[in-house]
């Protein structure tokens, strides 16, 4: 989909800002209102914007401890990045996953409410997924940067 300058207004406008009313955007973008709504129509039929989701902070909900895993999987089987996805995806505490080229293979991001907590995870649920060859964990300190918008 091609979008213009300004497409890019109201979407740099909309990551600053995602609640600011439609009225709102477009007088930051330089736009009626009109011409705003209709921009954020096409950009959603267009698939540029996906939906609006709820942003949960869920440390303040007591999760306190967040690991990065990487996992090289036992590819002897065919079916070993299936059937290690789909049980990974049955895991509540998994947040994401991601599938790599190179030496890692499936990335799962996991909160735990604390260690006790993520040694139980850990032992019950990642390590009994299937397929698995190795694994490497990376616990979080801290993020410094956590922004998912692109440059427009």
């Amino acid at each position: 989909m091609q979008i213009d300058d300004t497409d890019r207004r109201i979407l740099r406008q909309l990551l600053a800002d995602p609640e600011a009313p439609t009225a709102e955007l477009a007088e930051r973008a330089g736009v009626t209102t009109a011409t705003c709504w209709r921009r954020l129509e096409k950009l959603r039929a267009g698939g540029v914007l996906k939906g609006e989701q709820a942003v949960i902070d869920w440390r303040k909900l007591g999760w306190e401890v967040e690991v990065s895993l990487r996992f090289t999987l036992d590819k002897t089987n065919p079916r070993a990045f299936d059937e290690f996805l789909a049980a990974a995806r049955e895991v509540p505490e998994v947040l994401e996953i991601q599938t790599f080229l190179g030496q890692t293979d499936v990335r799962l991001n996991i909160i735990a409410r604390d260690m006790l907590h993520y040694h139980d995870i850990y032992r019950s649920r990642i390590l009994t997924l299937p397929h698995i060859a190795d694994t490497a964990a990376l616990m979080l300190i801290s993020t410094i940067k956590d922004h998912s918008g692109v440059p427009l």
